[in-house]
This record gives C-alpha cells, structure tokens and sequence, in this order.
C-alpha cells in the first residue's frame, strides 16, 4: 500500500480540561508530599514574570531533541498562539517515530519531573510551581506521545496549523481511533505554505504586552 499522510487534530476543549485536571493533581500531590512550602511575595512576582520564559524554553527543547535526533535546525520554527492556547515548535521535514517520541517527552522530564523533584527536595515554591505549570501544559504531548507508541512504522509531520499534523505511513489509519485527536483527512502530499521562522499572532501580542504592563504594575505597586 502506497504511503499517504493522515491529518490529525487535537480537540482544545479536551486537551484543557486535560490540564486543569493533571494541575488540580499536581497541586494536592504538592500538599500531601509537603505541607511545609514557604511562598514569599518575591517568588510570586517571580513565577509571574518567568512563567513565560519558561513555556518558550519548552518548546526549545522540543526543537532541540528534533535536532539532536536527526532534524536540520533550518527547518524548525516556532509560533505563539494564545488564542489557539499554544505555543509551538514545529518541524518542516518529516521525522521519525523515535524522534517524535524523544521530542514530545523531553520537556515533560526535564522542566517538569527532574525540575519538581529539584523542587521538593529543595522546598523551592518557584520551582515546583515552574514544574507543575509545566506539566500541566504538557496535556497535548502526553497524549500525543501515549497514542504514538501504539503506532508502527510512521514518520511524522507538521504543517500550517499548529493544532494538527500529518502521519506519513503506509498503514490506513483513517478508522483508527487515538485518544484525545480528532481524524481529519488522507492527503497524497501534505502542503506546507506559512511556516516562518518565528510567527506570533496579532492578538498574542496584544495579551503579551497586557501580561508585561500588568507585572511591572503589580511589581511598583509591591514595593
């Protein structure tokens, strides 16, 4: 059977609530581990100016396994769309299972697991809510990861719409049902015409600089 590319969507409604239910866990895991957590105004001030950073610092590392494993770092771009409720790292070349794989944990272990362990051994309040932020924003590529491994002999492939990818494989995937995707279309060829290097949306903008303007605020007003 000849390869196609199966489009598939993630449902935002789902991968939300997805979220909100793994950050409402982490928090009374946070609480039963450790009733013990001091939390100072600057720590406040700090998670809100760094929580940003540290969602973009994500998606590096995303771009970074792509290209530890394989992918030319000219075909890696990123994009904010908070309207959509996402950041992204997507890739311009099709990628292997392995390297999709590798990609859509790293971040989760590292800014997230290796990070709240360094947190709670610490008794860190930035650290852990660093971590747990970042968990609970890693709803999309756990599902994505948990469905890929069921998956056999694919490569990988992301175009224009930050909510979906393409699954290039041989296998007709069109009656398969993954958890928490939505089954799009087959395509012979997925075209891709807008990906640039770096692409933020008109009203990410506007909520970014609302953000900024409201810590320095908060930050004159504190001290």
């Amino acid at each position: 059977m000849q390869k196609k590319y199966y489009l598939f969507e993630m449902k935002g409604m789902f991968l939300e609530i997805l979220s909100i239910i793994i950050l409402i866990v982490m928090v009374l895991l946070t609480y039963f581990l450790n009733h013990n957590i001091k939390i100072s105004d600057v720590d406040l001030i700090l998670i809100f100016f760094l929580m940003i950073p540290y969602l973009v610092f994500h998606e590096i590392l995303h771009s970074a396994s792509y290209v530890l494993n394989g992918a030319k770092f000219k075909n890696i771009t990123y994009g904010v769309h908070i309207e959509k409720g996402v950041l992204c790292c997507l890739c311009k070349q099709n990628i292997s299972k392995r390297n999709i794989l590798i990609s859509l944990i790293t971040p989760f272990m590292v800014i997230g697991v290796l990070t709240y362990i360094i947190g709670m051994i610490l008794n860190n309040f930035l650290l852990i809510s660093l971590s747990v932020i970042n968990i609970a924003g890693c709803s999309g590529d756990l599902v994505m990861f948990f469905d890929f491994l069921k998956l056999k002999d694919f490569e990988y492939s992301e175009y224009d719409n930050p909510m979906a990818f393409g699954i290039y494989t041989k296998h007709d995937l069109s009656k398969t049902k993954l958890f928490g995707l939505k089954y799009l279309k087959v395509e012979d060829k997925l075209e891709i015409k807008d990906l640039r290097k770096v692409t933020i949306s008109k009203f990410s903008i506007i909520v970014l600089i609302i953000y900024l303007l409201t810590g320095i605020i908060d930050l004159i007003l504190m001290f």
